[in-house]
């Protein structure tokens, strides 16, 4: 399994707020269970929700996650 952060969004409509995306590749050998339990974890433990999921011909899939980027503000 394959994860890489991106910037900005992986679909083509218009941002709705600061996001960052988590792109999770899973190769078609892979079993799915194991894919469901890392995507699992990274909803639990870091805050990510599953934007889209695509299964591919050959028996790849493809998860992308995103999360709001919280920028603080130091206080006076």
């Amino acid at each position: 399994m394959k994860e890489r952060i991106l910037s900005s969004s992986p679909a083509s409509g218009a941002l709705k707020g600061p996001y960052e995306y988590l792109v999770l590749s899973v190769n078609p050998g892979e079993s799915l269970a194991e894919a469901r339990q890392r995507v699992r974890e990274h909803a639990e433990y870091g805050r990510w929700e599953l934007e889209r999921s695509r299964l591919y011909m050959g028996g790849g899939r493809m998860y992308w996650l995103r999360r709001r980027v919280m920028v603080v503000e130091r206080t006076p």
